[in-house]
C-alpha cells in the first residue's frame, strides 16, 4: 500500500510538471505571437500616429490661436468658435451640408437596398454584371465624373437642356450649376450617383448571408414577401445598414471635390459645404486657426451623428 501511494504521488507530480511545462510553453508562444503581431503593426501604427493622431492634436491646439501665414501665433481662446457661429457664410455652409446629409444618406441607403434586393434574385452572371455597373462610378476618378456631369449640366451644350427642350418641358436653357435654385440639387444628384456603388455591393453580400431555412419556414407559415423581409432579412442585415449609414454620412459631410470642381461654392455660396469652406479659409485666405476651429466642429458633429446612428440601429437590431 505505501509503495502504491508513493507511485501515485510520483505520477501526480510528473503530470503537474508536464502541465506546468506545457503552460509555460503556451505562455511563451503567446508572447512571441503577440510581439510578432505588434512588430507587423508597427509601420502602420507609426504612420497612423504621424499623419492622423498628431495632425488631429495640432488641429485642436491651433484652433485656439490666431494662426496665419507669415504672422506669429496669438492665443485667442474660444474667439474662433464665437466668430464661426456669427459668420453667415459658415452658417450657410452648415445648412447646405445638413441638407446634403439629410437628403443623400437616406436616399442612398433605401435605393441601394431596393436595387440589391432585385439584383440578388438574378442569376450569378447578371448579378455580377449589375454589381460591376453600379460600382463603376466608385472606382472612376472624381475629376472624370465631375467633367462628365459638368458637360451634361452645361447651359448651352449640355445634354440635359437638349433633352428637356426637345420634349418641350423648358422654353429656355437652364444654367443648372449657375442658378442658386438648382445648383445644390445638382450636387445632391451627382453625390447620389457616386455613392450607391459600395452600398449595393455590401447589401448583396449581406443578403447572401441570410439563413435560407428561416425564409423557407416563414413562407411555409404563410408570410408574404414584406413580412419575410421585415422580420427575417432586415434584422440580419442591420450591421451592414449601420456601416453604410455611418460611412455615407461621413463621406457626405466631407464632400469637397465635387464642390471644388463644379461650382467652387457658388453661385452666391449656394453650394458651400463645411469642408469646402474649411479649405477656402485655410488655404486661400491662410487663416489656419479659423479653419482648424471649423474642422473641430465638423469632427464633433460627425461623432455625435455616428453615435446616434449606432444607438438607433443598435436598439433596432436588439428588438
Amino acid at each position: 500500500m505505501p509503495s502504491r501511494t508513493k507511485a501515485t504521488k510520483a505520477a501526480g507530480g510528473d503530470q503537474a510538471l508536464v502541465y506546468n511545462q506545457g503552460t509555460f510553453r503556451n505562455s511563451a508562444l503567446v508572447r512571441q505571437q503577440t510581439l510578432s503581431a505588434y512588430l507587423f503593426l508597427l509601420p502602420a501604427l507609426i504612420f497612423f500616429c504621424l499623419f492622423v493622431v498628431v495632425p488631429m492634436v495640432m488641429c485642436l491646439v491651433t484652433s485656439f490661436f490666431d494662426y496665419r501665414m507669415g504672422k506669429p501665433m496669438t492665443f485667442v481662446g474660444l474667439a474662433q468658435y464665437f466668430k464661426m457661429f456669427k459668420d453667415p457664410i459658415f452658417l450657410k455652409a452648415l445648412k447646405n451640408t445638413f441638407i446634403l446629409v439629410i437628403v443623400a444618406v437616406p436616399a442612398v441607403t433605401v435605393f441601394s437596398l431596393w436595387v440589391s434586393s432585385a439584383i440578388y434574385k438574378m442569376h450569378s452572371f447578371s448579378r455580377s454584371f449589375y454589381r460591376c455597373v453600379f460600382y463603376l462610378p466608385v472606382v472612376t476618378g472624381t475629376v472624370a465624373v465631375a467633367v462628365v456631369w459638368k458637360w451634361m449640366f452645361n447651359k448651352y451644350t449640355g445634354i440635359l437642356n437638349y433633352i428637356l427642350s426637345s420634349l418641350g418641358i423648358i422654353q429656355e436653357n437652364i444654367s443648372w450649376l449657375g442658378d442658386e435654385r438648382t445648383a445644390l440639387a445638382c450636387i445632391i444628384l451627382i453625390l447620389f450617383t457616386t455613392s450607391i456603388g459600395q452600398p449595393i455591393v455590401l447589401y448583396i453580400a449581406a443578403l447572401g448571408n441570410v439563413d435560407p431555412s428561416l425564409i423557407d419556414a416563414a413562407e411555409v407559415d404563410g408570410a408574404n414577401n414584406f413580412q419575410v423581409f421585415w422580420h427575417i432579412k432586415w434584422p440580419q442585415i442591420m450591421p451592414t445598414t449601420l456601416y453604410i449609414l455611418v460611412i455615407t454620412t461621413i463621406n457626405t459631410f466631407q464632400c469637397y471635390a465635387l464642390i471644388q470642381l463644379l461650382t467652387s461654392g457658388g453661385p452666391n455660396h449656394a453650394t458651400d459645404t463645411i469642408m469646402y469652406y474649411i479649405y477656402y479659409q485655410a488655404f486661400k485666405l491662410n487663416d489656419y486657426g479659423y479653419g482648424d476651429a471649423m474642422g473641430v466642429v465638423l469632427a464633433i458633429i460627425i461623432a455625435l451623428l455616428s453615435a446616434l446612428q449606432f444607438k438607433v440601429t443598435g436598439s433596432g437590431s436588439t428588438d
